[in-house]
């Protein structure tokens, strides 16, 4: 019987694993099939305190890991793919057919940026394709960028772009927004945002150091294919949260994020969601990291009861 289980190895899996391991719990933490979750596939990241001149994602994921092994955490190559409630404990189903048993477990699944499934589109993200403008449009001053998508998260990133793109396109399927109203007027409203309507990207077109420089881009209406010089793609189409083994049996969001009470506490005892599988809003770093902790504190709350 563990003690604590830690599902996830981003940010929020991470600092929860740091605090666990710091109250001597020597949690077991399954990296998942994403292991480092969304920072391990980004570049710089100059928005993380403490990091004057920013640091690579990729080797903040592993500085967070090796100071939580420090302390005693313990990492399995698994992924959770069922869940039981048993009352005074918790059963994981793990991906090697593996039940594990734990008396809390910390979920920090994370969430999956929806893509667009055009080719090579995996290779890209970091080099000129993202899903978050908040991490990554300062570094695409003065040169025209696009976003994808027609929603309220579409308009805010291309907003919030225009205060370092030269230009921002905002390419959509339809012929208009599905916005809020008061999303589209601002986006809409901006000098530098052009609409393109009834538009899709076909495919990305790169430079010599395969680093984006232009989108094929077809019209759904009249046909006709075009190429779109740009240097950043931003995919605003949703996430995914990664919940499925926990439908049915913790609360969610019609999205599937999971619903906090009291803290990270979700509806089952000894049950507690950290960072973007459980936060639809701000899906940032640091965020997920101080839920992290929170999840951790909560966690040692839980358990200190039980004894």
């Amino acid at each position: 019987m563990e003690k604590v289980i830690i599902a996830g190895t981003g940010c929020a899996g991470l600092t929860a694993a740091i605090y666990a391991a710091r109250a001597s719990f020597a949690p077991l933490v399954l990296e998942g099939r994403e292991p480092g979750g969304q920072l391990s596939s980004t570049t710089l990241v100059e928005n993380f305190p403490g990091f004057v001149d920013g640091i690579d994602g990729p080797m903040l994921i592993m500085n967070m890991k090796s100071q939580a092994q420090r302390f005693g955490a313990r990492f399995q190559y698994s992924a959770v793919t069922g869940f039981e409630p048993k009352g005074d404990h918790i059963s994981l189903l793990l991906d090697n057919g593996e039940w594990i048993d734990t008396r809390a477990l910390i979920i920090a699944t994370g969430a999956s940026a929806r893509w667009l499934g055009i080719e090579r589109e995996r290779d890209l993200v970091g080099h000129g394709l993202t899903s978050c403008a908040t991490c990554d449009g300062a570094f695409y001053r003065n040169v025209p960028v696009a976003v994808v998508g027609g929603g309220d998260s579409a308009c805010e990133e291309a907003s919030f772009l225009t205060r370092f793109a030269s230009k921002v396109y905002l390419i959509h399927r339809r012929d208009k927004l599905r916005a809020s109203k008061i999303m589209a007027d601002r986006a809409l409203g901006n000098p530098k945002v052009e609409p393109l309507w009834d538009s899709a990207i076909r495919g990305y077109l790169t430079d010599d150091l395969n680093e984006m420089r232009a989108v094929t881009l077809g019209n759904l209406v009249t046909g006709k294919v075009r190429e779109l010089e740009v240097k950043c793609v931003f995919v605003a189409i949703g996430h995914t949260p990664n919940t499925a083994p926990f439908r049915g049996k913790l609360d969610m969001d019609k999205e599937g994020y999971l619903l906090q009470r009291n803290g990270t506490q979700t509806n089952i005892p000894g049950v507690f969601a950290a960072g973007d599988v459980a936060d639809r809003v701000y899906k940032q770093a640091v965020t997920a990291a101080g839920q992290g902790c929170a999840a951790a504190l909560d966690a040692e709350r839980y358990l200190a009861n039980l004894e």
